[in-house]
């Protein structure tokens, strides 16, 4: 019960002592749990000599008598310990601190022996100690340096004691007393540092035990192999995983047999990443395929794909370095990425057909309406004399408005095919901006008269010319103004608007009609796309006016962008470059080049606008 109750005592005085020390220890040894102990121990061990020397003076004075000059420097040799500890407590510097022990401890023994009989003193025992203690330094060179200081002292006191100036002093013990002390001394504190450095190793080998069983089952568990190579790449270390990989026990794949089992025509991307992980500090990849071992030497070769990280990993002395590498299976997303890549094949193969169809069946229904839209002017003009019932006239207005209005989508999809295959051409000429303007402006004012709503023309620019396709402009200017009617209400304003400056064209179309949401504002110039596109839409066309504008501006090296807000009106901006000869946007850049050009046979429509005007003369001739 008593030593029960001791013992608890003890550990309790322990472990405040404990805490107070780490209240001294510097941040520095809080590194990782080996320094953490060497500087607690350090700190205990010179703080409790210290401590109990200063205990046992008064005990010494006691029994020797007054206190000379080498008891003087006893009681200074019992403090300067704790002067190594509030230096090692300052600075964190353990392996100086060691040194500045030894090194006290090898002055003290030099004096201390002068005082008391030079070689044959007592003292001399305790240079046994300074390698010891300049061993926990951890370092050799301070273990060379006190150790060849003690030498040196040793060899002074013996010349020193050879003259036979040097006087024993009187301690009131007989000598074999005095030698018996200081073996005895020595060994104690010889066996603290034996104790000290054993402790010290213990605490290494856990630490090590501790550091390798994490890491191991960090490597062993991973799903990822592991791997490590030697300067020329050979493999020297291969985790558990690689098993489940390469379907073979990991001995297999050590040295050279990573490299067989890579694809050859893989093997260069292999040793480029290995290469350029050496030469840099920075992590190299690769990906490349390797061959999985089969169960039958029958089956074929069963590739996989896996992706490799190497980085340059130093070793502790910093004077070699190892290549580590992380190494994954990727074969599934490469599956994915192969079929993503048929896909967008497979889907620009379809597109590259629907532009060729679009392009061929524009112009087979060209011929046809051309006819209708002729003959129905012929009609409409009574050239060959009365219809006679009214009704008559009014189908033939409506064959005529139904054939041009078939037309103009006729000709959007015919524009929209060659901008996509880049046919597309544009002729930059000098023209006047102000004239063209208006003359859109009147071309579109019927059917904004029929919609019951007022063009405003704000473009009563200086007249001066610009560099561009009078056609494209045009046909862009009236694609908008030919939206904007649409998407109007009764008694509303559109505004058209143009603005020159040093560099750049901008023109302007403005809108009070049902606006367009913000969901739908980035979709609007994607060819065959309204901003309604369910089945019940109330505005008709089939959603390429923009797409239109948007390449003919492109063309220029300008562009498109639209404005809106639902239900208050919409802003469409053209922005071309002032002088398009300085064009730096081709048809090409726009598209990918088709195998095949598209051919384009505009004669058969010239020929028959030749034949309607001729018709249109001969009944004029008639009557």
């Amino acid at each position: 019960m008593i030593l029960s109750s001791l013992n608890q005592r003890v550990e309790d005085l322990s472990q405040l002592a404990s805490s107070k020390v780490e209240g001294l220890l510097h941040p520095s040894a809080h590194a990782n749990a080996l320094s953490l102990h060497r500087h607690k121990s350090f700190i205990q061990s010179h703080l409790m000599g210290g401590l109990i020397a200063l205990l046992m003076y008064p005990l010494y004075l006691y029994r020797v008598g007054a206190p000379g000059l080498l008891d003087g420097l006893i009681l200074v040799w019992f403090l300067s310990p704790i002067a190594s500890v509030y230096y090692l407590c300052r600075t964190g510097n353990l392996a100086i601190a060691h040194m500045f022990s030894a090194l006290n401890l090898t002055v003290f023994v030099t004096v201390g022996a002068l005082l008391t009989g030079g070689i044959s003193s007592f003292l001399i025992a305790w240079m046994v100690i300074v390698p010891l203690e300049a061993a926990l330094s951890g370092q050799r060179k301070i273990i060379f340096t006190c150790s060849a200081l003690a030498v040196l002292s040793l060899l002074g006191l013996y010349v020193i004691s050879s003259t036979g100036l040097l006087v024993s002093r009187q301690f009131g013990i007989g000598y074999e007393g005095l030698m018996l002390f200081g073996l005895f001394t020595a060994l104690t504190y010889g066996g603290a540092i034996a104790m000290t450095v054993q402790k010290a190793h213990e605490e290494s080998e856990a630490s090590i035990l501790q550091s390798e069983q994490k890491y191991r089952l960090m490597a062993d568990n991973a799903t990822d192999m592991i791997s490590l190579h030697d300067r020329q790449g050979l493999v020297t270390f291969v985790s558990p995983s690689a098993e489940t990989i390469f379907n073979t026990e990991t001995s297999n794949l050590l040295k050279g047999g990573l490299l067989d089992k890579i694809h050859i025509a893989d093997r260069p991307l292999y040793m480029t990443a290995l290469s350029n992980s050496r030469s840099s500090e920075n992590a190299a990849s690769a990906e490349f395929r390797v061959r999985r071992s089969t169960n039958s030497e029958n089956e074929p070769p069963d590739y996989i794909w896996l992706e490799m990280r190497v980085k340059k990993v130093m070793t502790d002395d910093g004077q070699n370095f190892h290549l580590l590498a992380v190494t994954r299976d990727i074969s599934l997303s490469k599956s994915q990425e192969f079929a993503l890549l048929e896909a967008r094949d497979a889907a620009e193969t379809a597109n590259i057909a629907k532009t060729r169809f679009l392009a061929n069946m524009s112009h087979e229904l060209r011929t046809p309406l051309n006819a209708i839209i002729g003959f129905s002017d012929v009609l409409n003009m009574e050239l060959y004399g009365k219809l006679g019932n009214e009704k008559y006239n009014d189908y033939s207005r409506l064959i005529n408005e139904a054939g041009e209005h078939l037309l103009s989508i006729v000709n959007n999809i015919l524009d929209m095919s060659k901008l996509e295959v880049g046919k597309f051409s544009i002729t930059p000429e000098p023209f006047e901006l102000n004239a063209l303007l208006h003359t859109c402006c009147d071309m579109m004012e019927r059917e904004a008269n029929e919609g019951q709503v007022q063009i405003i023309k704000e473009f009563d620019i200086e007249t001066q010319d610009i560099l561009a396709d009078s056609r494209a402009v045009k046909q862009m200017m009236i694609n908008l103004l030919s939206n904007a009617i649409k998407f109007s209400t009764e008694n509303k304003k559109i505004i058209v608007r143009a603005q020159l400056n040093d560099h750049t064209t901008t023109l302007e179309v403005i809108d009070q009609g049902i606006g367009i949401s913000s969901s739908d504002l980035p979709k609007l110039c994607n060819p065959f796309v309204q901003a309604d596109n369910s089945y019940k839409r109330e505005h008709e066309g089939v959603g390429l006016g923009l797409s239109v504008v948007k390449g003919l501006a492109q063309l220029h090296g300008g562009n498109l962008t639209i404005e809106s807000t639902l239900g208050i009106g919409t802003t469409a901006r053209i922005e071309l470059p002032f002088d398009a000869l300085e064009l730096k946007v081709s048809p090409s850049d726009l598209t990918k080049d088709l195998a095949t050009e598209t051919q384009e046979p505009e004669s058969c429509v010239i020929s028959f606008d030749e034949k309607v005007q001729d018709l249109k003369k001969t009944a004029q001739a008639a009557s």
